[in-house]
């Protein structure tokens, strides 16, 4: 793997096939959310979240079973952090909202949420922000469509939602890592939503060599130095190990 020789910045772009070891579906695969049913797509489009109430309590209903609150991380999250606790200079950009970097060894400073985190919830009204374990409590209490007890105003999970911009100071700062890095790590993500997936062409045009683990061809495979297709699960560990052997080889 000459892609992995003399590393000593890696950048890291997580999608949700990286939880999926975790019991975590991802969306747009054979068993996705979106697959087996497009109409759930409904509940990610920020139009419909604020403009629908049936939409608010589908959404509530759906998350509040999630398995995404009691999954656990798996071996490509440690391996992840495992490769920073080496000594390697890692950043983590994840699309993926159920902290699950963090929870795996990656220190929150370390990791980007560039979709937001499902572990906090905001209002849009007054922006107050709170655990989102104490709005589920409420939903489990019978509250369907639970509002801001401040202002009244709608309450929504912390993430980004169709329709919804990516906050661009947070963008900018992955920028920025992206084209700093001497590799850089697409993981489970089809790279079709941008502009996240822009990020790959941001590093290769700044110098890095990019790598994509993903089951699915992606529109930037032909920018990649390799395409590797063996499950997750494997291949990151084993990547990490070749980064850190590459070192000294």
């Amino acid at each position: 793997m000459e892609w992995a020789r003399g590393v000593t910045r890696v950048s890291v772009l997580t999608g949700a096939g990286i939880s999926t070891d975790s019991g975590i579906p991802d969306f747009r695969g054979p068993d996705g959310v979106w697959t087996k049913n497009p109409r759930m797509a409904d509940l990610f489009t920020y139009r419909n979240y604020m403009t629908d109430q049936a939409v608010r309590e589908q959404f509530w209903a759906a998350y509040s079973g999630h398995t995404a609150w009691t999954a656990e991380p798996n071996a490509a999250h440690r391996a992840l952090a495992d490769l920073d606790r080496a000594g390697l200079a890692v950043r983590v950009l994840t699309q993926n909202i159920d902290g699950l970097h963090q929870r795996g060894g990656t220190p929150d400073r370390k990791v980007l949420e560039l979709h937001g985190s499902m572990r906090n919830t905001v209002c849009v009204g007054c922006e107050v922000s709170q655990p989102s374990e104490k709005v589920l409590a409420r939903v489990a209490a019978g509250e369907k469509d639970p509002a801001c007890q401040d202002c009244g105003g709608i309450l929504k999970l912390d993430v980004i939602l169709f329709g919804q911009y990516l906050d661009s100071a947070v963008f900018a700062k992955a920028g920025a890592i992206a084209a700093a890095s001497h590799l850089f790590i697409a993981i489970g993500s089809t790279l079709e939503v941008e502009p996240a997936a822009s990020l790959c062409r941001v590093a290769v045009d700044a110098g890095a060599r990019l790598v994509i683990v993903n089951r699915d061809p992606t529109p930037y495979d032909h920018l990649a130095a390799e395409v590797i297709t063996e499950p997750i699960g494997t291949a990151v560990p084993r990547i990490c190990q070749a980064v850190l052997d590459g070192r000294t080889a």
